[in-house]
């Protein structure tokens, strides 16, 4: 296996306050592959999302490197980055008076120059990032009468339509229900393998994330990120460390979470 699309190389993170740059997590090393579907788990307010947000370039790092296909983050302009980035964030998009097929049209922007028009060949990946998601049957509906299940495999056919490598999701199944969330991740993991897309994501489904993702990395406090195949970061005793705790036990040979029940 090579390198990997995205390489991590002694990467710190943080944010700005008033105080200053307050630091979230350092030296951070690893590498997201092409074709897998790659898991950030961690604790809330560990820094999953300020991880992401660095890593789509809308916040900056406070040290190392970030290498995009071998070349530095901050060399490529915005233009060039919206052809190799697609990100779909965690916030419900408020679209009203536009249909599915005209909010995915938006992710060919990067491409139809100033006056924004689409080419016969834009309209094509628009049509096949809806096939892709198997949403055509939605193509005509108005965003805003989707449910959220829905509404998100919306936002994943737009960065579809975007045509980049590396696809990254912000807790993508936080508002769904259970069979939309397993709905949702089987789409990504087949999508990674079928267009060969790098996708990162940040998710508390813990449960899903160990029998769907390729690889997880692990995000912990004061900890090295803990980065491997659910198979692996459990016999290594990280998942454990992680999962359990009071009346929550975590079996590593078959990666199922039990909880106690106490009458």
């Amino acid at each position: 296996m090579d390198g990997g699309t995205i390489q991590l190389r002694d990467l710190g993170i943080g944010y700005q306050t008033k105080h200053g740059v307050k630091s979230v997590a350092e030296h951070i090393n690893g590498a997201i592959h092409s074709g897998e579907l790659t898991c950030l788990l961690g604790a809330n307010g560990v820094g999953k999302s300020t991880l992401l947000r660095t890593l789509s370039a809308f916040q900056p790092k406070t040290a190392g490197e970030i290498l995009i296909e071998g070349s530095e983050l901050s060399t490529y302009t915005d233009k060039e980055l919206s052809r190799r980035i697609g990100v779909v964030l965690t916030e419900k998009p408020d679209v009203r008076n536009m249909t599915v097929r005209e909010l995915v049209s938006l992710g060919r922007s990067p491409y139809t120059g100033f006056w924004g028009t689409y080419s016969k060949e834009d309209l094509q990946i628009v049509d096949e990032a809806i096939a892709l998601v198997g949403i055509e049957p939605l193509s005509r509906r108005m965003v805003h009468t989707l449910s959220d299940g829905e509404r998100q495999k919306v936002m994943i056919a737009k960065a579809l339509a975007q045509q980049t490598p590396v696809i990254y999701l912000d807790e993508p199944t936080a508002f769904l229900d259970y069979p939309s969330k397993v709905e949702v991740l089987q789409l990504l993991r087949r999508i990674s393998r079928t267009a060969g897309k790098t996708i990162f994501l940040s998710t508390h489904d813990v449960e899903l994330a160990l029998q769907l993702a390729d690889t997880i990395w692990l995000m912990s406090r004061g900890e090295d990120m803990a980065i491997g195949s659910p198979r692996q970061l459990a016999q290594q005793g990280v998942l454990g460390r992680f999962i359990q705790r009071e009346g929550i036990t975590f079996d590593p040979e078959t990666l199922t979470i039990r909880i106690a029940c106490n009458n």
